[in-house]
């Protein structure tokens, strides 16, 4: 199989059902980013010294498969995806893996700043674009497991992040804001 097509030089590409839309559309930002955080996760792994996270990593990753592949359907289409979507087990699963890694953390007193290790640091991104990812897909008429997936998997990276700099021993940052009256030269 050939890796270019020359269907999309003219800015369009095709979704799954065969409707074809702009490259800058609502639908293809929504997939496009969610493929931005599945790449992102792949280099966190790489990073990683937890084989337990880092599997774990690679189960959303495969999630994220089908969730890009259901926000990229042509709407009513997505029975000729012939996979399995995500449901509320998904959801509850990483539910469970949040409660199981706060458990594991000091409790949290102050926002912090998304810093620590490589993979800790890459987690914080991941949880950012996770966020846009999700901010991309309220604008699309999605089901809720989607939408809730997306919300849960952004908590669950935070809390990994956190698990991740305290597993390699990353100082975690905490945000101090600043009074009023500092002018922003004390430190």
């Amino acid at each position: 199989m050939k890796i270019y097509t020359k269907t999309g030089d003219a800015g369009e590409t095709g979704l799954f059902g065969g409707l074809r839309v702009r490259k800058d559309d609502p639908q293809v930002e929504g997939y496009g980013t969610i493929d931005e955080v599945n790449a992102l996760l792949g280099v966190t792994r790489s990073f990683l010294q937890s084989n337990e996270i880092s599997e774990k990593l690679r189960h959303i990753q495969d999630d994220l498969f089908t969730l890009g592949a259901e926000v990229a359907c042509a709407k009513g289409k997505t029975d000729r995806l012939k996979m399995q979507l995500l449901d509320d087990e998904a959801i509850q699963r990483l539910e469970s893996w949040i409660d199981e890694a706060e458990h594991t953390l000091p409790p949290l007193r102050a926002f912090v700043l998304p810093d620590g290790s490589h993979a800790g640091a890459h987690l914080h991104l991941a949880r950012t674009v996770t966020r846009r990812a999700e901010r991309r897909c309220w604008a699309l008429e999605l089901r809720p497991e989607v939408l809730i997936y997306l919300n849960r998997l952004s908590d669950l990276l935070f809390v990994l992040a956190r698990q991740v700099n305290h597993l390699e021993e990353a100082t975690e940052t905490p945000w101090r804001p600043r009074s009023r009256q500092d002018d922003g030269t004390n430190s």
